[in-house]
């Protein structure tokens, strides 16, 4: 029972699943840090609030709240996409650049039905010649 379990957890993707969520939570406060003290500080300078959770009250529905989560989310995956996501992506590139790598262009898959015509018309002229 417990070699069944040692070998569950030894597998390479379990591994690399525990090692992704631990990077990602730590990475998570990286993120979370830069929006709340860098980004949202400047939108406050231009908007003249910290945030919008005072924003259409209408009693107990708070729209603002809504509004600083989804600007929240907005400046997260900006910060990823322009801090991460495209600078890895250039150097991938320029590395691929370099060891001649060229990248394959996806093909359209065939639609079946044409595909089985095309086999029908090559059998019927192999047949005729």
């Amino acid at each position: 029972m417990l070699s069944g379990f040692k070998a569950f957890i030894m597998k390479g993707n379990v591994v690399d699943l525990a090692v992704a969520v631990v990077m990602g939570a730590a990475f998570g406060a990286v993120v979370t840090t830069f929006v709340n003290n860098v980004l949202m500080p400047i939108i406050s300078l231009i908007v003249g609030q910290p945030n919008f959770d005072n924003f259409l009250v209408f009693g107990p529905v708070k729209i603002g709240v809504f509004l600083t989560a989804l600007v929240n989310f907005v400046l997260v995956a900006a910060a990823i996409y322009f801090v991460i996501v495209m600078p890895m992506n250039h150097v991938i590139e320029r590395r691929n650049r370099k060891l001649g790598i060229k990248e394959v262009a996806d093909e359209e898959p065939i639609d079946p039905q044409i595909a089985l015509l095309t086999e029908i018309r090559d059998a019927l002229e192999a047949r005729r010649n």
